[in-house]
């Protein structure tokens, strides 16, 4: 027998069906209230299931993340950004023939149309790469009209397989027309976040291989980030691939989403706090502001308003973090050593143990990116890169959905009542 709830309001009562997930909560369907008169009342949603999803499981007070069931712990350590990919589209880790076979199809589509170079000198230099990242992702509508009709299974993978493959290259090509310097082609031979690293800091007249421990740690990277369940970004594609919008303006809307600071800016707001608290000397101080209620100041990159109890991400680049710093010789870098002091402070401290607040994953990796070399306002690009392939598994498992409809939230009127037009000059 189905589990149902019975709300009461009025004269009237109403039966809702309850639906048991493999994982998590129980959702109450609330569909019938429609119906009935009346909606539901949840500001950002927070505690509302929008969809149905076998992609990947939350649960932020055990301090829990799955990609399809497997631990992120587990896919971080033992696997790689392409074979993560590949899981999150087709629900299964591939075997040897089929990951070759996948990682050689993404390959192939490294390459952006060579149209697309004379689109970028429409903006400006010192444009921030996430408002050209946003155009650019866009415009591939433009390029590509072979894969845009989302009923055809074939176009929507064919285009999974373009944005994956392209946006390392659209991302390495946003810097290099901020800074002046030529673009880089991929280069076949590399792994995917080796040729990430090579388009980035390589130049025509020096054959340079990225770091392969540099190229580990992004790597490691671009899994942590790859999908986060129903964000604000992932929901904004779905939101606008309800409509039958093209996969590419999909992301675009995702890129326009991940780029406010409550969201994909927070590894560049540790950054800054770190600018801001400036020496180990200062450090008891902000530490002191930081624990007083009445200061907004704010330790960036501790705690997290999904994690309740620890973020999974974190321990992984921990680690990572401090290999890259040992392989670059940064131990001794000041802006390094303050971070490194305060993650200390923070893992001893009973103010920040007693309240969960230990350092996350935005804490370490902007650490890390900041260490290879890369500036902070294309931290938030290589959050995009990485979560593509999050948001276009979604894109893809909401149009294979019997029950995808356009999304049209409800809202609580609070304006004017009926009123009458007044001409103007008896106003």
């Amino acid at each position: 027998m189905r589990k149902k709830a019975t709300l009461q309001f009025a004269d009237k009562t109403v039966d809702l069906p309850i639906y048991s997930g493999t994982l998590g909560p129980d959702v109450i369907d609330v569909r019938e209230l429609v119906s009935q008169g009346v909606f539901t009342f949840d500001p950002g949603f927070v505690s509302t299931a929008s969809c149905e999803s076998g992609i990947t499981y939350i649960d932020g007070g055990k301090g829990i993340l799955l990609y399809r069931g497997y631990p992120i712990e587990q896919l971080a350590e033992k696997s790689d950004f392409l074979e993560v990919c590949y899981l999150l589209l087709r629900g299964e880790l591939p075997n040897a023939q089929q990951k070759k076979e996948f990682n050689d199809r993404v390959t192939n589509h490294t390459l952006v149309h060579e149209q697309m170079i004379h689109f970028f000198s429409g903006f400006r230099r010192d444009a921030h790469p996430m408002a050209v990242m946003v155009g650019v992702v866009g415009a591939l509508s433009a390029f590509y009209h072979d894969s845009l009709d989302v009923n055809n299974e074939t176009h929507r993978e064919l285009a999974a397989f373009r944005l994956i493959s392209k946006i390392p290259t659209i991302a390495a090509m946003c810097y290099k027309y901020s800074i002046g310097q030529p673009f880089i082609y991929p280069q076949n031979d590399m792994s995917y976040a080796e040729n990430f690293l090579h388009m980035m800091f390589s130049v025509p007249c020096e054959n340079t291989r990225p770091n392969p421990l540099l190229a580990k740690a992004m790597d490691k990277i671009f899994i942590l980030h790859a999908d986060h369940e129903q964000n604000a970004s992932t929901s904004t594609v779905r939101l606008a691939g309800s409509s039958g919008a093209n996969p590419f303006a999909c992301i675009a809307a995702g890129i326009a989403a991940l780029w406010g600071p409550a969201h994909g800016g927070a590894n560049e707001a540790v950054l800054n706090m770190l600018g801001e608290i400036g020496d180990v000397s200062n450090i008891e101080t902000f530490i002191k502001r930081a624990k007083d209620k009445d200061d907004p100041f704010r330790l960036m990159g501790f705690g997290h308003r999904v994690y309740k109890n620890f973020d999974p991400r974190a321990n992984v680049m921990r680690d990572t973090c401090h290999e890259v710093l040992e392989e670059l010789g940064k131990h001794d870098d000041p802006l390094f050593k303050l971070a490194i002091e305060l993650e200390r402070i923070a893992l001893e401290d009973d103010y920040f143990i007693e309240r969960k607040l230990y350092p996350n994953v935005d804490f370490y990796s902007g650490i890390i990116l900041k260490a290879i070399g890369i500036p902070e306002n294309m931290f938030t690009v290589i959050f995009a890169l990485a979560r593509t392939v999050g948001w276009i598994a979604h894109w893809s498992e909401m149009h294979s959905s019997p029950e995808m409809r356009i999304s049209r939230p409800r809202q609580l009127y609070t304006g004017a009542t009926k009123r009458d037009f007044v001409d103007v000059n008896k106003r």
